[in-house]
């Protein structure tokens, strides 16, 4: 933080002004936004309490990835809704998508009809 200052130095300089440091063993980091997330592999977090409030100070890989509103759907999400129920595949990526991802919602949906 300053050159020159040995590390225990700074611990009591910080000490004194009431500055307390804690390290966190993190995985991983997410911050969640409205359309995407920004992800921090392998962090170094530090957690900074001061003056009665807390801070952190992240860093690390980051990436970022987008939050889709419909569910991600698989062959074997597929199969199984086209086997229990006898449908079409775009009847089964349909009733996916309208229960957001819930397979028994989707299947009794196709039931119904």
């Amino acid at each position: 933080m300053f050159p020159g200052m040995n590390p225990k130095q700074m611990q009591q300089a910080m000490k004194q002004l009431g500055i307390k440091q804690e390290e966190i063993e993190a995985i991983e980091v997410i911050i969640r936004l409205e359309d995407k997330e920004i992800v921090i592999s392998s962090p170094s977090v530090q957690k900074i309490k001061m003056q009665g409030q807390e801070s952190f100070q992240i860093s690390g890989d980051v990436s970022e990835r987008s939050l889709s509103s419909t569910p991600e759907i698989t062959d074997d999400d597929l199969n199984t809704i086209m086997e229990q129920t006898g449908c079409t595949k775009d009847e089964a990526i349909e009733a996916i998508e309208e229960s957001d991802g819930d397979l028994a919602e989707a299947i009794l949906k196709l039931s119904e009809k």
